[in-house]
């Protein structure tokens, strides 16, 4: 098996965030007048003014509430700019998923997967620049 050193000039990365969900999602809320930052707990609100038809379809956009320091690192990466400085790298949306990165072969095939959840934003980028720059 090469080395993980000559492998890395051939990957691409991608990076998986969890809280979002796919860009046809993210329309459909948006076409229900939802934001794709909108929190569940906003949605609690809405029996106070007696909007509690609307609470099924904005429990069914929201995202949890992050009270993970962790989690507002990642999500302020990927709502940044920083993901297109980096063009093989590919972020993907799975609602629930731990955040990861995934370095990928040629061939799309997993090669290494590492849980990013405690990096912060300088962790992610300086990791990206290092193994981009390989």
């Amino acid at each position: 098996m090469a080395d993980l050193r000559s492998l890395l000039s051939l990957f691409s990365f991608i990076l998986v965030y969890y809280g979002e969900c796919s860009q046809e999602f993210l329309e459909q809320c948006r076409g229900m007048g939802y934001t794709s930052n909108l929190m569940c707990s906003s949605c609690d609100e809405l029996d106070k003014f007696n909007l509690s038809k609307l609470k099924d379809g904005c429990q069914s956009c929201c995202q949890q509430d992050s009270t993970n320091e962790a989690e507002t690192e990642v999500q302020a990466f990927v709502k940044s700019d920083k993901p297109n400085q980096f063009p093989g790298l590919t972020v993907r949306y799975v609602r629930g998923a731990d955040p990861v990165i995934k370095l990928m072969d040629e061939d799309r095939n997993v090669q290494q997967e590492l849980g990013i959840d405690k990096w912060d934003t300088d962790t992610i980028e300086a990791f990206l620049r290092s193994r981009l720059q390989e």
